[in-house]
């Protein structure tokens, strides 16, 4: 065709857009197409082919604004924001898509005038194996509020090829099982971007020399083993915006597969080795590192992640403005979500030093002008170290960028406080035995140091940061975590979703303080009705889940208690579990007056190298095998462990949760969010004064919230002289919970299994104090069954919870640490 016939290119993007109309006809259609013509498959086939027909619709129509999205950052020439993270907890994005481009009621209608159901095609997609818990999830709700607010954020993580694992429970055990969640079927919604492909050197020495030229200090990495890092790209839509921000996944791949003169002489195993090897950089999420190798796996995915991810940002900028890097920090900023990026501080220094000969102080400024850190944990053993020895072995640049960001910032420490080595030895990058504490190169090398709830945040400076604060006061700031609405209620509660647009409008999805109009229909009698009903249908879905997943049979009337988290010691399901061998003893010695019948729902996964936590769950099990098959105990109580606990299934349990378990020691957990969503929910939380119960209770008052156990500071006053045995003695019922576990009452054909879990109770070094707070948890367990039977009442404190649940939004979180730390302008794409 001639250039003069050729069609305009604003032609051919009309006929694009009118070819992605959004009408329940061309919706139809462009089904059947992809599902005919792509897939070669009949309208009859089956669920995982529907699936991915209607995932490459919802994609087509993600396309052209994700492209725009990245036009118009480009364009603008607009400072952006990069978060850093091993984990985003995606789960499935189907559904969530389909909300925040405002189709999922066309598709519904079309899928069902073509005799399929929207909601039986959406439970084939698989939850995404990028992530492991709270962290991750978090990290997720992050992007999700940011392409919300139009704010400029690209995610970087891992594109792993198996998550953590996937749980099953036999005869009450966890065993680990592959989570091969990619499988053998592409992942619809990645696009793989190979044109963007770095490469990371592990390995080698390095070799100073000096620039003739400059003058400057040049050191060479040498000899090192080269992995390629290829990007695969997936869409974070905004809600009804138009704007699609990037999640870039990196996948590992060998410089050089195969080795064809090693082939020829007969060497087919180390033909391939370098391609295995760098394929096991990504191949897991999270290996156990309790072993050497997997250390040094786990260090390598770290290394990977941000070496990849910073030199892809600084060619990127080079690309558009040469090795001028004097507008870098003003243009760019990286947030490093916990400890596991830290590398990032001597990465940007290498690249800056290394690659573009930058003096150091030119270099650290940038530094220190990009980099933020997002602390998540109160506890010590959780603050990643890494052996030097390691170190050198794998990354023997950044460990000598290291030691000299250690030699100048103990200058400083010096300066600050003259003569006072221990000082400087406490605040050391390096330990006393020489092991790097990631940590504190994260706070070192930032200008923000932000913890994650404000009880969290104030803990940090007065006790694990107390001496960075002393020097850098300025550095720290609070930013209380929140979840998305847009997942956490719209997608997940359609009827909550229903009855809220119908009373209040549908501004809330965007701005979450609207919540608090519901207080006006709180002595509603027909909207609590209404309210009732929503709830009560959520537990049925949730009952129905509980009965496929693990047999048992449980009533909706009941109230629903759940406790569904990481097992660890300090969030205590132990705690949980004396309550339930409690009401089991109550129901055996005929005290059910006024009761409460009560389903007890615990989910959560255990690291494999975690034996307390895997014993954990097989006391739980083997509480719910007693429980659950005496006839003496009926409906009265169900005990519920639902294996392989995951985001699809959270989607199901929050809406259908009437209390709400977040009962850690007070000074452990650093914020929870989990709470967060079975608040927005209409859940009522149980909890003690830790994370972010504290704010929960300050928004939604005492009133509406269940308080139980030691505070901080009485935790902390409790420390050295702590006498489990003396609550023994003072507790009759704590005593007869005790002797079940002492008889092993529920573990008879395995006998002393439980010993350990007996002795670290009663252990007056049980940092976590679980038979200290027993006496109160059962108490104000009681008060929580009595207020249950009021159903009145407990509806109202289920509506005032969620209306006070606005400030929780991450579309909040995001807006301050946009306020506070990156300083970013909202970019507005399309019309």
């Amino acid at each position: 065709m001639s250039k003069s016939h050729a069609p305009s290119m604003d032609k051919i993007k009309q006929r694009v857009a009118d070819r992605m109309k959004n009408d329940q006809a061309s919706l139809e259609t462009d089904f059947l197409h992809y599902l005919e013509n792509n897939l070669g498959r009949e309208l009859t086939s089956d669920r995982d082919y529907q699936l991915k027909a209607l995932a490459m619709l919802v994609r087509d129509r993600l396309m052209g604004h994700w492209k725009d999205t990245w036009s118009q950052y480009r364009c603008q020439a607009t400072k952006r924001a990069y978060y850093l993270s091993m984990e985003f907890l995606i789960g499935r994005s189907l559904v969530n898509n389909m909300l925040n481009l405002g189709i999922e009621g066309e598709v519904g209608a079309a899928l069902k005038e073509l005799g399929l159901s929207i909601e039986e095609i959406e439970q084939v997609e698989i939850d995404a194996g990028l992530g492991n818990g709270g962290l991750g999830r978090l990290a997720a709700c992050f992007m999700d509020s940011c392409a919300t607010l139009q704010l400029p954020v690209m995610g970087y993580g891992l594109r792993y090829e198996y998550g953590m694992f996937r749980q099953r429970i036999q005869n009450g055990y966890q065993v680990e099982e592959p989570d091969h969640w990619l499988g053998f079927n592409a992942y619809p919604w990645e696009v793989q971007r190979p044109e963007y492909t770095r490469t990371i050197k592990f390995g080698g020495f390095c070799r100073p020399y000096t620039d003739p030229h400059t003058g400057h200090l040049i050191v060479h990495w040498e000899n090192a083993e080269e992995v390629l890092a290829v990007p695969f790209d997936v869409p974070i839509p905004g809600y009804k915006n138009s704007t699609v921000n990037t999640l870039r996944l990196w996948d590992a791949s060998a410089a050089e597969e195969f080795k064809l003169d090693q082939f020829n002489a007969g060497s087919y195993f180390e033909a391939v080795s370098a391609k295995n090897e760098a394929n096991n950089i990504t191949m897991v999420l999270y290996p156990n590192d309790s072993s050497e190798n997997g250390k040094e796996l786990r260090l390598r995915q770290q290394y990977f992640l941000v070496s990849a991810s910073l030199q892809d940002v600084v060619e990127q900028w080079v690309k558009y403005h040469g090795k001028d890097f004097s507008g870098f920090a003003q243009a760019n900023v990286f947030q490093l979500n916990d400890t596991h990026p830290s590398l990032a501080v001597a990465e940007l220094m290498r690249i800056l030093l290394d690659d573009y000969h930058m003096a150091w102080d030119q270099a650290w400024s940038i530094v220190t002008q990009t980099m933020a850190y997002t602390n998540h944990t109160l506890l010590p053993e959780a603050l990643e170290k890494w052996s030097q020895d390691l170190m050198q072995r794998l990354i023997p640049r950044p460990l000598e960028i290291i030691m000299e960001i250690n030699h100048r910032f103990l200058a400083e420490v010096a300066l600050k406080w003259p003569g006072n080595l221990e000082r400087q030895r406490s605040m050391s990058i390096f330990d006393e035995h020489g092991m790097v504490r990631m940590a504190y190169l994260a706070i070192v090398g930032s200008y923000s140091v932000n913890g994650v709830a404000a009880l969290h945040s104030q803990l940090l400076k007065e006790g694990l940061f107390n001496e960075f604060y002393q020097l850098w006061p300025h550095k720290f700031n609070n930013k209380t975590n929140g979840v998305t609405q847009r997942r956490w209620m719209a997608a997940s509660n359609p009827g909550l979703r229903q009855l809220l647009d119908e009373k209040l409008g549908e501004q809330w999805v965007t701005n979450l303080s609207e919540l608090s109009n519901l207080k006006q229909f709180i002595n509603d009698k027909a909207f609590r009705k209404q309210w009732q009903n929503i709830k009560l249908d959520n537990k049925q879905r949730l009952a129905d889940l509980i009965e496929h997943e693990t047999g048992v049979q449980v009533q909706a009337d009941a109230m629903f208690d759940v406790q569904v988290k990481r097992i660890h010691e300090y969030k205590r399901q132990l705690l949980n579990a004396l309550h339930m061998i409690h009401l089991y003893n109550r129901i055996k010695a005929g005290d059910t007056k006024n009761w409460t019948n009560r389903v007890v729902l615990v989910g959560g996964k255990a690291a494999p190298g975690y034996a307390m936590a895997k014993m954990i769950i097989k006391l739980i099990n083997g509480i719910g095998q007693v429980v659950n098959n005496d006839p003496d105990v009926g409906d009265k109580l169900k005990v519920v462990f639902i294996p392989n606990y995951r985001v699809s299934f959270m989607e199901i349990i929050c809406p259908g949760t009437d209390l709400s378990e977040q009962i850690s020691t007070a000074g452990k957990e650093a914020s929870g969010t989990g709470n967060m969503k079975f608040m927005m929910n209409g859940a009522i939380t149980i909890g003690t004064l830790d994370g972010a119960n504290v704010e929960i209770r300050e928004a939604v008052t005492d009133e509406h919230f269940f308080l139980f156990g030691l505070k901080t500071e009485e935790v902390e006053a409790l420390k050295g002289h702590y006498n489990p045995q003396q609550f023994i003695d003072q507790d009759t019922d704590l005593q007869k919970v005790m002797q079940l576990l002492e008889v092993g009452h529920f573990n008879q054909f395995e006998p002393g299994i439980f010993d350990g879990i007996i002795a670290s109770l009663k252990n007056p070094a049980d940092q976590w104090m679980t038979l200290a707070d027993f006496r109160s948890y059962v108490d104000t367990q009681e008060a929580v069954a009595q207020a249950y039977q009021d159903k009145e009442r407990w509806t109202s404190m289920s509506i005032m919870n969620t209306a006070c649940s606005g400030v929780f939004s991450t579309d909040r979180t995001m807006t301050e640490y946009n306020n506070d730390i990156w300083k970013l302008k909202p970019i507005q794409v399309g019309n």
